[in-house]
């Protein structure tokens, strides 16, 4: 079972490349952009499930080690239900990255809470928080 679970949490070993693990996490979902909305938060909803399910079942991981990518891919996929197109989507991976690496406010509040959900949380709210924006722009340019 530990083996699914790094798979889970590695997304099939994506989080082994390097550099940037996380960065890779984050592309691998890239293609969700091109789906209707819907798609990539259902996509956020299974790989939420699936790595709190993981994360759980891994003690190394809930100290959030950089092989761990599932939370990037649910973070990115909750960003990416905001993106309504190819530039959107590109702004969407930039902010996301941008909340994830540098952790402001409540993500990195998240963040230092540890274990599983501080594992998960900080990458859905850098998602949200990315998403948001990318509505807000949606909403004041053409």
């Amino acid at each position: 079972m530990a083996g699914l679970a790094r798979a889970v949490a590695s997304l099939g070993g994506i989080g082994r490349l390097g550099p940037g693990p996380g960065t890779w996490g984050s592309v691998a979902v890239l293609p969700l952009a091109a789906a209707p909305g819907w798609v990539p938060l259902l996509a956020a909803t299974l790989f939420t499930m699936a790595g709190l399910w993981a994360v759980s079942r891994l003690p190394e991981a809930e100290a959030d080690p950089g092989w761990v990518v599932v939370d990037e891919a649910a973070g990115m996929s909750l960003a990416l239900a905001f993106a309504d197109g190819l530039l959107a989507a590109a702004i969407a991976f930039s902010l996301f990255r941008a909340f994830d690496i540098a952790k402001p406010g409540p993500v990195g509040w998240l963040d230092r809470r540890g274990g599983t959900m501080g594992v998960m949380g900080d990458d859905l709210l850098a998602g949200l928080l990315a998403g948001l924006v990318v509505l807000g722009l949606r909403m004041i340019l053409p």
